[in-house]
């Protein structure tokens, strides 16, 4: 290519938003760039939503193949090859991306430049190239999609003492002795389970009062009982103070409500927030705005205060999710291919956590619709109450859901239960249908399923 190079389009991150729409943008007629620094496919396919559910499922079957004797199954003693979770855990991600990078390819007007971009002015980029040198490029518009990335808390030794990140904790090639877990969120969870069911002792310090902070209080308190009978510590109200080597591994200081405590490991994983990757782009020379945390600042078209330039995905701030970064690049096409008018404004945001039990969620929650000041009534049931997961002998957990006293909508429901996510979908579909929770209490669904014990959860509505 020419050193200095014009683009219709320069889309920087090929992630569930970059890379779709750059596809969508060169099948459009314009000439378009897509700028990827690391590896096709973004934070889903490669170090997140991907790889961690594959070895979740992994830990999923350790945790069964114990539990086989409850359903009159005899095993042997289990134990977990990591090489060969790994193993399984890199091809699929593998060919997960290698079929993201050959639609690349095949798709005419599109250039994948490697590299490291950074703007010199409100549409001018200059790409330091992974094979060396630099490149210059200038675009009619540029969509940043660059993601985010884990970040280290400010505790007192943690620079000089090695400790993982989500990323390089699937590297592992053993399972730890004993694994230590800084934070109570998501994804500090999911690897909390996951490593305690690959055979490793674990504690998970959590500074709030509750595990999943953005969740009603019964529903971090359900979390933190499965958790504890897996045989999982878990301290919440614990500050973090200093972490040190030791000739066995670490040793974490922590202030709890009942005094200091040093916690021994011989792993640290710290899980405790994800900074947007926007300290290398030089948004400061295109004049792009950012919040306080660096995080893009969009409007409902997803514009930023610069023409012509755009910011979608976890860069923007807001819920972290793959399926938000991917309609962010539906609402994009809707705009600018389409001769659409989508917004981002009101948009319903599922999301489920890939502990076992999953936890779905959709809509308001019951403290939300509580601090709006709603006219709402709630339904709720234990998991002990679903045919399907007694059969199962899955029963932990609950379904929850909230409703409009007057008109019977359904506003939000929190299902922490075996396959919780799924079963949260069909709520979500009948919330985007304005379905009222009477006609699931009344509606027919095949026996035994799940699905089913919605008809006795809005029974339940006062």
């Amino acid at each position: 290519m020419d050193p200095t190079t014009h683009y219709d389009a320069v889309v920087i991150g090929s992630g569930q938003a970059g890379g779709p729409l750059a596809g969508a943008l060169a099948g459009s007629g314009r000439r378009t760039a897509l700028v990827e620094r690391e590896h096709v496919g973004g934070t889903c396919v490669n170090e997140g939503c991907t790889p961690t559910k594959t070895m979740v499922q992994s830990a999923r079957v350790a945790h069964l193949a114990r539990r086989a004797a409850d359903y009159g199954v005899l095993t042997g003693p289990v134990n977990v090859n990591m090489e060969k979770v790994r193993r399984r855990k890199r091809a699929i991600v593998d060919a997960f991306r290698g079929g993201s990078e050959r639609r690349i390819e095949r798709t005419e007007g599109l250039d994948l430049i490697e590299g490291d971009a950074r703007f010199t002015g409100p549409k001018e980029l200059e790409i330091d190239l992974k094979g060396g040198g630099t490149h210059r490029l200038f675009a009619n518009a540029v969509f940043i999609n660059v993601g985010a990335r884990p970040a280290d808390p400010p505790i007192e030794g943690l620079a000089s003492v090695p400790h993982l990140d989500s990323t390089s904790i699937m590297e592992l090639d053993e399972v730890p002795e004993r694994l230590l877990v800084l934070g109570g969120g998501y994804v500090g969870l999911e690897f909390a389970q996951m490593f305690r069911r690959f055979g490793s002792e674990v504690t998970v310090v959590q500074r709030g009062g509750q595990l999943v902070p953005r969740e009603d209080a019964d529903v971090g308190e359900a979390v933190a009982e499965i958790l504890r009978g897996e045989g999982l510590e878990v301290l919440l109200q614990a500050d973090a103070l200093a972490v040190e080597s030791t000739t066995d591994g670490l040793r974490l200081k922590v202030r709890t409500p009942e005094g200091e405590r040093e916690l021994e490991g011989s792993h640290l994983l710290v899980a405790a927030g994800r900074p947007p990757n926007t300290d290398t782009l030089g948004l400061p020379a295109a004049g792009i705005e950012t919040d306080k945390r660096g995080f893009v600042k969009v409007n409902e078209r997803l514009e930023t205060n610069v023409g012509g330039v755009y910011a979608l995905g976890d860069v923007k701030g807001g819920p972290a999710f793959t399926h938000v970064s991917y309609d962010d690049f539906r609402v994009i096409r809707t705009n600018l291919i389409e001769g659409g008018d989508a917004t981002i404004a009101g948009r319903m945001v599922p999301y489920t956590m890939f502990i076992d039990p999953q936890l779905g969620r959709v809509g308001l929650s019951e403290g939300e619709a509580e601090r709006q000041g709603l006219n709402f009534k709630v339904a709720r049931i234990p998991m002990t109450h679903v045919a399907r997961a007694l059969e199962n002998d899955e029963t932990r957990g609950f379904m929850k859901a909230v409703v409009d006293a007057e008109t019977g909508l359904i506003l939000g429901a929190t299902i922490l239960g075996i396959e919780g996510g799924e079963i949260m979908g069909v709520l979500q579909m009948a919330m985007m249908g304005n379905v009222p929770y009477t006609a699931i209490r009344d509606g027919i669904f095949a026996h035994p399923t799940l699905t089913e014990s919605l008809n006795n959860l809005f029974a339940t509505v006062p």
